[in-house]
């Protein structure tokens, strides 16, 4: 929850703007500010305080404690021009909160974390449990003096310019060590325990299971992702209380599902009890994985409690990313949180310029020219099959005609695909032109690179005859100038010559040009790749100079007056 505070009547009306628009993570604190920040410290996990930063500060100076536990303060002053990250910039989460609340009041964000300041990813915001010379380790990165990393197993890491050798470490390790002094321990989430309980187990009985096993491996307890069961075990208490003692979800499988697992040491009363002859094992083992942990029982007479620990490989992470039509407040910020999630980059060259400078050190940037795309997929694929976290980029939505489709074609289950939408051609030409995608409509690229002529020319027919909205993609190049002209007379035979027809070219970025032509005036010799064509139906028409498909074709039929 994130408690509001304000002082005054314009903080207040900045107040109520947050409010209203998180009405499901806010609380309004009245009253007077000192009581109203006391209690919300004590309340909320994060603060937006509208107060000057000095009394800010002087109020919250007597409740800090600890860093790793303390709320995030975000202060935001009374023009509601700056929204500062004033407390727990990366561990309270204020840095990012700052984010947020300037997006949303127009205002400018001020975040002072160094990391944050030259791009680095800081060591506690990879997202993995951090242990060790946090603060040391992040002093040498920002100097550049060299960092290692020891991974003891593949994990798609956010980028951080690591070196081969250094004074300073960082490692990555599931195991119950201790960091060096001048050393970062990273804690994957690689640890599957799975559990089986009679009924009424106790919960100190299975988490005592649990944490003696781990340590007997030698194991962090950090580094456990989840504990596995039976369905029919997916309520007993004991293991769901020990699932959220230990913080981490509670996955369930159907018997049917366990019995088809192999195991070192089934048994026939799990069989007779839940229709499987594994519970610890096979749930452990039920998505693959490493057993360290063979199935052991708890200490108890008679034992009521039994668990396994399965290792799992870090899999790799491709984000298939869309940048937009080119416009930088056209690309989402889900788009440019991928971005700086990524330690590599692959993209069509051009592309990679446009967000070069969102792009944070540490990232391996893998660029290519024009025609490579399959193998711009290839590269992207293997390089998350080697478990980085990976980021395809390309134009528009990656969904359209772009670079998902290749991707996910060589992409098998062995990694995890994450698609990010961008704001495709279609789109940005049409918030040019108008409202030409009104009413029902259809995207056609003219190329015939990779779809024979004749599959386009039937596609273009089908649109025509059922009186659809067409956006051509791909129309035009030097080396193909036919196909538009083409794909015109098809659409002639059953439209008027005044269908209007929309021309955008470059949407969005700064030499933008839009016309609004017919279909009887357009020269397709002013058509480039560049450019996006739409082509009305026959309800389309000029109004104001914009190309407007209306919604339904009553209206043509309607009295004069009523239109």
């Amino acid at each position: 929850m994130i408690g509001l505070i304000s002082a005054t009547a314009a903080g207040a009306a900045a107040r109520d703007r947050l409010a209203a628009a998180w009405p499901d993570r806010t609380r309004v604190y009245e009253g007077p500010a000192g009581e109203a920040v006391r209690a919300a410290f004590a309340e909320c996990d994060r603060l937006v305080c509208f107060l000057a930063t000095g009394a800010t500060v002087r109020l919250l100076a007597p409740l800090l404690g600890d860093k790793a536990a303390d709320p995030g303060v975000v202060c935001v002053d009374e023009g509601g021009r700056f929204a500062v990250s004033l407390v727990g910039g990366h561990g309270g989460g204020a840095n990012e909160l700052a984010y947020e609340v300037a997006e949303l009041l127009g205002a400018e964000p001020v975040v002072t974390t160094a990391t944050d300041a030259v791009g680095l990813a800081g060591l506690d915001t990879l997202g993995l449990p951090a242990e060790g010379a946090v603060a040391a380790v992040s002093r040498a990165l920002l100097d550049g003096e060299p960092v290692a990393l020891e991974a003891e197993s593949a994990w798609p890491l956010p980028p951080v310019p690591f070196a081969a050798q250094g004074a300073y470490t960082v490692r990555l390790t599931d195991r119950a060590v201790r960091p060096g002094p001048d050393e970062v321990l990273l804690r994957p989430p690689s640890l599957v325990v799975g559990v089986g309980a009679s009924r009424g187990a106790p919960v100190e009985e299975v988490l005592g299971l649990i944490e003696e096993a781990l340590r007997e491996a030698g194991l962090s307890v950090r580094s456990v992702a989840e504990l596995a069961t039976v369905d029919a075990k997916s309520e007993e208490p004991g293991i769901v209380a020990a699932a959220e003692r230990l913080g981490v979800p509670l996955v369930a499988y159907p018997a049917g599902e366990l019995a088809a697992v192999a195991v070192p040491n089934p048994s026939d009363a799990p069989l007779a009890a839940v229709g499987t002859p594994s519970v610890a094992e096979a749930a452990a083992l039920r998505r693959g994985g490493e057993l360290l942990v063979p199935k052991r029982k708890s200490a108890a007479s008679p034992a009521m409690a039994t668990c396994a620990v399965v290792r799992r490989p870090g899999r790799g992470r491709l984000a298939v990313v869309g940048l937009g039509p080119g416009a930088r407040d056209l690309l989402t910020p889900r788009a440019a949180a991928e971005l700086r999630r990524a330690s590599v980059l692959v993209g069509l060259d051009q592309y990679v310029d446009q967000i070069r400078d969102l792009i944070r050190p540490g990232t391996r940037v893998l660029e290519s020219g024009l025609g490579a795309e399959e193998e711009r997929a290839r590269t992207a694929v293997a390089e998350a099959r080697k478990g980085h976290a990976v980021a395809l980029i390309g134009s528009g939505d990656a969904g359209v005609y772009a670079m998902a489709s290749p991707a996910l074609a060589e992409a098998s289950d062995d990694i995890d695909v994450v698609g990010v939408p961008g704001v495709t051609a279609a789109l940005a030409a049409g918030a040019v032109l108008g409202a030409p995608l009104g009413h029902d409509h259809v995207s056609i690229s003219l190329s015939d690179l990779h779809t024979p002529w004749e599959v386009i020319e039937r596609r273009v027919r089908a649109a025509a005859e059922a009186d659809i909205v067409v956006t051509f993609y791909n129309p035009r190049s030097r080396g193909r100038d036919w196909q538009l002209p083409k794909a015109l007379a098809v659409l002639s035979g059953h439209r008027e010559p005044e269908t209007p027809v929309g021309v955008v070219r470059n949407a969005s970025r700064p030499d933008e040009s839009a016309r609004l032509t017919t279909l009887a005036g357009l020269d397709p010799a002013t058509v480039d790749m560049m450019t996006v064509v739409t082509v009305g139906n026959t309800a389309t028409r000029n109004i104001a100079g914009r190309m407007v498909t209306p919604r339904g074709y009553r209206w043509q039929h309607a009295p004069e007056g009523a239109r």
